[in-house]
């Protein structure tokens, strides 16, 4: 599965984790209408499949409707890592105490899947890789046996995940 951000979204709506507000534009005008729509203060976000779509400038902050439509016309058209930026994301923008990192994959050397986790997640995880790479721990999961408290409060806690942090994995 390889899903652009607005369907990962979706997914998880579908299965109760909270997500901000937001909706997808194909043009820097839909995008004001967006902004209009989620408050005005957005964030705005490439629809790629691409990782790293923030330090080409793929991911940018918007402070009102204007900004908003400005910030997509700049951002449509784009390539990034060999995509051409078709549509973005406009989430609306909420504060947070802090960030972290988690994904599940099939790691095919060894036909397996693990969960990867940081408590230093955000835009520059694949920094934190290279740069930190103690960071980043892997957890291998048992599709059988599917995402149980005990093997969620394994990840969180090896990976120095906040409280509650488990509840999220559970759901994912």
């Amino acid at each position: 599965m390889d899903p652009y951000g607005h369907q990962a979204r979706e997914l998880f709506e579908e299965h109760g984790i909270l997500v901000p507000r937001a909706e997808v534009a194909t043009s820097a005008k839909e995008a004001r209408a967006a902004a209009e729509h989620l408050g005005g203060r957005v964030i705005v976000k490439a629809q790629v499949k691409a990782g790293g779509r923030g330090k080409p400038g793929g991911v940018k902050r918007a402070a009102g409707r204007a900004a908003a439509e400005q910030t997509a016309r700049q951002i449509l058209g784009m390539d990034i890592k060999g995509h051409t930026v078709r549509a973005v994301l406009l989430a609306q923008r909420i504060p947070s105490e802090s960030e972290f990192y988690v994904s599940y994959v099939l790691d095919r050397p060894s036909m397996r899947f693990l969960a990867i986790a940081s408590a230093r997640g955000g835009t520059d995880i694949e920094d934190v890789t290279v740069t930190c790479p103690e960071a980043m721990v892997r957890v291998p999961v048992d599709p059988a046996g599917g995402g149980t408290r005990r093997k969620a409060d394994a990840i969180a806690a090896s990976a120095g995940l906040p409280a509650g942090a488990a509840d999220v994995l559970i759901a994912l």
